[in-house]
């Protein structure tokens, strides 16, 4: 098992120095899911919400976080963005909408925490826009699922 990059020889919390890497193409895939009751979803979905479009909220927020990842995590790094998208996908059957992050650079560090920041923070407007219709909506399954680019390569999760 690899060791933990953040810390340094004497246990603390440490930046990662990345001035002697090699700029590379990275990309970054992440996931989020919100179940809500079929009620709530017919509402986003058929444009009914009172609140506006909730897609199209949640898209641009998770963009946004995105591009602020550097200012949350304590330890990223900023990155000069060449990409980020946020799909957003409701899955009427499992009352569910699912959310698809992706980043892209060319750079020294990866993207994975952008990725995983732009689901999560699509996921938490969700729910922000819809607590007055229902509290107990679950966020669930925040995950990577693929990364390209750098020195461990690349990786992709199991179907």
């Amino acid at each position: 098992m690899n060791q933990f990059t953040h810390i340094n020889a004497s246990g603390e919390a440490n930046m990662v120095d990345v001035s002697g890497k090699t700029d590379t193409v990275r990309e970054a895939r992440a996931e989020a899911f919100v179940r809500m009751a079929p009620e709530t979803l017919q509402l986003i979905v058929s444009g009914q919400h009172h609140k506006g479009d909730v897609f199209a909220t949640a898209r641009i927020a998770g963009i946004q976080a995105a591009k602020k990842t550097w200012e949350l995590i304590p330890l990223c790094h900023p990155l000069l963005l060449s990409k980020v998208e946020v799909q957003l996908e409701a899955i009427e059957a499992d009352n569910l909408v699912r959310i698809e992050s992706v980043c892209k650079l060319a750079g020294k560090t990866g993207v994975e925490m952008e990725a995983l920041t732009a689901a999560s923070v699509a996921a938490l407007t969700i729910y922000d826009m819809c607590k007055a219709v229902q509290k107990d909506i679950v966020i669930e399954q925040v995950r990577l699922l693929e990364k390209t680019g750098g020195k461990s390569g690349h990786f992709k999760v199991d179907a």
